[in-house]
């Protein structure tokens, strides 16, 4: 017996258990939502008797194995959105038949093999999103024929290298995300006739050459990711649209001069030759040009530490630490250094759909237990793609680096609320220290205090903290644009020279040497006062005064 029953939303209502096989009994749906749950078990293959079904969500739930290829014959449908359901394994070729996709949101699985070829042949495909998965590239040249594209997002690929080739027809596209896809070769020229693109995210590939000066003409494009490629050429004002709000080329081989003096373009250079204005601590400036690989760098004057409240003001904790004040508001491209030039910070991206406006900064009035600390995790950086912290005019030696987190955006409640996942990696050095890091997981609930510690070699006189976004984790629990990397404090304080010798030792010998240069010094002045003094007496003995123990009262 078949249930007339066109429209079910059970969704957000932290449903446990499986999907039971009596679903196919609901032949008449064409709306069914099933997202934010906890529902475990494999997708039925009884889903495929739904062949009336318009939209279809399994979103944000626990599924294990693989889409069952009998999915194939829903092939009404025009929204399917599986992201961060847990399933793994190939994306089944039957998947094709669905010819009336417009949308579909696939991103956070354990997907395998190629990048689908089929999907270019979805002509009403809007809406796309392929990021945080297993998949492998190149990008099809198939998806050329997508031009009713207008939110395209993949990211994090392996395998072949890609090109944007494709994109040459996708007029209609409004967001371009291609983040570490390994696309290479040149930024095409036509790039900037995309009349309706405002947010372009290429940063993490192995695109070569200049940006070219035909994006001086990209008057849709308000935000552009270029950062991490290998761009070389120089980037002035030439080439800069005056639409743009947000511009990051960090780390590339780029030099010119970006004085703009605008103050509604938000920009991070760090890692090129550019000169830069928005960047106005000059010393810190220089400091971080020894990021770039053939720049050899040394300091005078070398620090052993340095510590920072991330988002939150001056501070100072429990055990003594002084942790500095980063509570400055900035942008969706952004570069900036600490008052004291021991640090700087970059951070990247833009959160798309946050009902909450533009913010990178998170806090929390709550009280974070598992610390005497709990100012001190009350506030916090938050980034949709890419943070940094920068230790800057370090000692050459071994550190220990401790981060300190508190999942304070996110709850452990039992609600629906409760189901939202940060995953993020984080590199130091250019090392990964931390992948699919889960703040919460890892300890054990909400508004609780974590801190990790590690080591690492400085001997560039800079210290890299990497804080990564890889696509996965949910996207929108408990409300839209929440994801990405979060931290609450950094402390980094070396622990020994190269030579091997300790940081107390090191001190110990420093203040020897120094003192031994004071004392050599003081002797030094005290002989040559004494030559000048005889010298005068002898030259001018008129001028001599003669001093008795006991001056005569006048």
């Amino acid at each position: 017996m078949d249930y007339v029953l066109c429209f079910r939303n059970l969704g957000q209502n932290v449903i446990n258990g499986s999907i039971p096989p009596d679903i196919r009994q609901l032949s008449k749906m064409k709306y069914l939502s099933l997202g934010i749950n906890n529902i475990t078990g494999l997708v039925p293959v009884e889903l495929g008797n739904l062949t009336k079904l318009l939209s279809l969500s399994l979103s944000s739930n626990n599924f294990q194995g693989t889409l069952p290829p009998q999915l194939g014959n829903l092939i009404s449908l025009t929204q399917l959105y599986i992201d961060s359901s847990g399933l793994s394994g190939p994306i089944p070729a039957e998947l094709s038949n669905l010819k009336l996709l417009q949308i579909l949101w696939a991103s956070d699985n354990r997907f395998t093999g190629k990048l689908p070829e089929f999907l270019g042949t979805f002509a009403d495909l809007k809406d796309l999103r392929l990021q945080g998965t297993s998949l492998e590239g190149p990008i099809p040249s198939s998806y050329g024929a997508l031009t009713k594209l207008e939110d395209l997002r993949i990211g994090d690929l392996t395998g072949d290298d890609s090109s944007l080739a494709f994109l040459e027809n996708l007029t209609s596209l409004y967001i371009l995300s291609l983040r570490n896809c390994r696309i290479a070769g040149t930024l095409p020229e036509q790039l900037s006739t995309l009349p309706n693109l405002k947010i372009m995210d290429l940063s993490f590939n192995k695109l070569t050459g200049p940006i070219p000066t035909s994006f001086k003409k990209f008057s849709s494009l308000q935000y552009l990711y270029l950062g991490s490629n290998n761009l070389n050429g120089d980037l002035t004002p030439d080439v800069i649209s005056s639409n743009l709000i947000a511009l990051d080329v960090s780390f590339n081989s780029l030099s010119g001069n970006l004085l703009l003096h605008r103050k509604d373009l938000s920009t991070n250079v760090v890692g090129t030759s550019i000169n830069d204005n928005n960047l106005s601590n000059g010393k810190a400036s220089s400091m971080l040009q020894c990021l770039q690989g053939n720049t050899k760098c040394s300091t005078k004057f070398p620090s052993t530490s340095f510590s920072v409240n991330c988002g939150g003001k001056k501070l100072s904790s429990a055990d003594g630490i002084q942790y500095d004040n980063d509570s400055e508001l900035l942008g969706a491209a952004s570069l900036y250094s600490s008052s004291n030039s021991q640090w700087s910070l970059s951070s990247m991206g833009v959160y798309i759909s946050n009902p909450n406006g533009p913010r990178y900064i998170t806090q929390t009035d709550s009280q974070i237990t598992n610390t005497l600390d709990s100012e001190l995790y009350k506030t916090a950086r938050i980034a949709p793609s890419s943070l940094r912290y920068y230790g800057l005019g370090l000692d050459s030696g071994k550190y220990e680096v401790k981060l300190h987190f508190a999942e304070i955006q996110m709850d452990d409640s039992h609600s629906w609320k409760g189901l939202g996942r940060r995953v993020f990696d984080v590199y130091i050095q250019g090392e990964k220290v931390l992948e699919d890091f889960n703040i919460i997981n890892v300890a054990g609930g909400s508004k609780k205090a974590l801190i990790k510690s590690f080591e690492a070699n400085v001997t560039n006189t800079v210290m890299d903290i990497h804080f990564y976004w890889a696509g996965k984790g949910t996207c929108c629990i408990p409300f839209q644009s929440t994801f990405g990397p979060l931290v609450s404090a950094i402390h980094v304080t070396q622990v020994s020279n190269l030579d091997g010798s300790s940081n107390s030792k090191s001190n110990k010998k420093r203040v020897g040497r120094i003192l031994g240069i004071t004392i050599g010094c003081a002797a030094g002045l005290l002989i040559i006062s004494s030559i000048f003094y005889l010298w005068r007496a002898k030259k001018e003995p008129k001028h001599t005064l003669v001093h008795t123990d006991s001056p005569t009262k006048g």
